[in-house]
């Protein structure tokens, strides 16, 4: 399947499981940094970090979920 410029795409269920695997990563290490897994002198910084990472992941979820239908 080719776009409107003649170059090749992923499948689309490659893309699919692609943006699930980002999502889960985003939230996974958001976690880990407010967790403080990563060992940042600064607690602050490693909670607002984490926070965006995970309102990142979930914001990529619900584009992925909306893109499906």
């Amino acid at each position: 399947m080719a776009n409107s410029y003649n170059n090749p795409q992923a499948p689309k269920g490659m893309r699919i499981m692609f943006g699930i695997f980002m999502v889960i990563v985003y939230l996974i290490v958001g976690l880990l940094f407010i967790l403080d897994v990563f060992n940042i002198d600064n607690q602050t910084i490693s909670i607002v970090v984490g926070s965006i990472l995970i309102v990142y992941g979930i914001w990529r979820g619900y584009r992925l979920y909306v893109g499906r239908q």
